[in-house]
């Protein structure tokens, strides 16, 4: 299950996606379904908090927040974490494991970047699982990155595992971009690209997607459920933060920077230092 050769090194970007936080109603519950369905190991727990990842990283953090309203699924937040596989033979093994689980998935797709599979926790989280396609496969003659959706030839990649057995999620496995729902992309083009300094790599009706150093997309924002909305409701279950990793401090200092010009609020805790999107979705900046 090791990447191929033509394979982006995702952890060489500039800005990426580090640990994903959400509060959720029932801790048991929600940690219990990551753990089964795509194999995260319990890192640390306590009663109001658990952290899964691989044996190596923390990649989600659930804190216990019985009280919060549920998610809105016409709010500003979360559409999806999407969980990078190492693999194609990766994400064969995990599709061969949920089909003869029988784990509900809501749908799959070939997008030509990569190929992905998606459904979602108890509480309506929703996750991608998915793969990148080899990069040589990425973009036209021109040099255009070829995103596209089309149906996913699930049969083709179960055979890619060879026969592996899903035994639990990958140690180089990575969360690989964030998906969020926003009331505006004209909005968050302003933020994720002017202040965060992500490329805005494609445009289609209602979306944008913003990637570092080449990388199809980091984060990916739409409108096809929300648009309009204002800031998010503070008490309400989903996303509670994400981390964004920085390659180089200047990095950092270059975002604090342009933030502070804006008028964008910075919380800073000891070398911990985070900022608000236009929609309240919490990111905080730490160093690769």
């Amino acid at each position: 299950m090791t990447a191929t050769l033509d394979a982006f090194d995702i952890r060489q970007s500039a800005l990426r996606i580090g640990r994903v936080a959400l509060k959720v109603r029932d801790l048991d519950k929600v940690a219990e379904f990551y753990e089964k369905t795509l194999g995260l190991r319990r890192l640390s727990a306590s009663a109001d908090r658990v952290t899964l990842g691989s044996a190596k990283t923390a990649l989600l953090e659930m804190i216990a927040t019985p009280a919060a309203k549920p998610r809105d699924p016409n709010e500003a937040g979360l559409f999806h974490i999407a969980f990078l596989l190492p693999s194609r033979a990766a994400l064969g093994a995990w599709l061969a494991y949920v089909i003869e689980n029988r784990l509900p998935v809501q749908g799959a797709s070939d997008h030509i970047v990569s190929e992905a599979i998606y459904l979602a926790d108890p509480e309506g989280n929703g996750i991608e699982v998915y793969a990148d396609s080899p990069l040589s496969q990425w973009h036209d003659a021109a040099g255009n990155l070829l995103m596209g959706t089309k149906p996913l030839d699930a049969e083709k990649v179960v055979l890619a595992s060879q026969g592996s057995t899903w035994s639990g999620f990958p140690d180089n496995g990575l969360i690989g971009h964030m998906h969020l729902q926003v009331g505006d992309t004209d909005t968050s083009e302003k933020f994720y690209r002017d202040i965060l300094g992500f490329g805005l790599t494609r445009q289609r009706p209602g979306a944008a997607f913003f990637g570092s150093d080449g990388y199809h997309h980091h984060v990916a924002c739409n409108t096809w459920n929300s648009q309009g909305a204002g800031m998010r409701s503070a008490d309400a279950a989903g996303l509670a933060s994400f981390d964004i990793l920085l390659r180089s401090s200047e990095k950092k200092a270059t975002i604090l920077d342009r933030a502070s010009k804006a008028g964008i609020g910075i919380d800073r805790d000891g070398e911990a230092v985070s900022i608000n999107d236009p929609w309240g979705n919490r990111i905080n900046l730490l160093a690769a």
